[in-house]
Parts: structure tokens; C-alpha cells; sequence
């Protein structure tokens, strides 16, 4: 990731869920909070109901992916904490595409233009 830290810690995770914004699809529920910096960090959880290991990576490489080939249309200053639904442990890739880019949509968190 380019212009992008990741969310690795619990505190980091239960800051972004507790003061941050909150909207979600049906395979997707994403939290945003500015953290003041230049950069974006963003950061997936999946819980164990999702499905077994390999469906919960397989999940968590999708969003990387997506957010990775589309980071340079989100604003910049942002935590951004996706959680992964139940419902999204047997989509394609471009279904799990559409479902991030829709709720940067919903959070207006893209650039003029994009």
C-alpha cells in the first residue's frame, strides 16, 4: 500500500469503532475517524463466523486488493476500519470490489473528480 499504514492493534481498531462514523452493505460494515496525519490507515477484521481460515484470508485479500488499485481516489488523513459480514465469505472479487467502493461512496471520503 502506497499512501496507506495499516490498523494492526486492538486500541487502534476500538478507537476508529468507538469515534468514528459507521456505515454498512450487506457484505461489508466500514468506520471512519480522522487521525490527523497525512496518511490513511486502514485495517479488516473477520471474525471467526465468516468461515474457516482460508475464507477469512481469502476475504481480507480481496479488500487489500480493491483498496490498494483505488487508494489514490480517497481522501488522505483517514482511519479506516472495515468489518467483513457473514454474508461475504463466498463473493468474487468484484462483488467485494463494489461493496467497498459503495461505502466510500456513502462516506463521501472520495476525491473531486474520482
Amino acid at each position: 500500500m502506497k499512501f496507506t499504514e495499516r490498523l494492526r492493534d486492538s486500541k487502534q481498531f476500538s478507537d476508529v469503532y468507538q469515534n468514528g462514523r459507521s456505515k454498512a452493505n450487506r457484505y461489508l460494515v466500514m468506520y471512519i475517524r480522522e487521525n490527523d496525519k497525512a496518511i490513511n490507515r486502514f485495517g479488516i477484521s473477520v471474525s471467526k463466523k465468516v468461515g474457516n481460515s482460508v475464507v477469512r484470508h481469502r476475504c481480507k485479500r480481496l479488500l487489500r486488493e480493491s483498496y490498494r488499485l483505488h487508494e489514490n481516489m480517497f481522501n488522505s488523513g483517514l482511519d479506516i476500519a472495515v468489518v467483513v459480514r457473514g454474508s461475504a465469505s463466498a463473493v468474487s472479487y468484484k462483488e467485494m470490489e463494489s461493496a467497498l467502493m459503495h461505502l466510500m461512496r456513502l462516506h463521501r471520503i472520495m476525491k473531486p473528480g474520482s
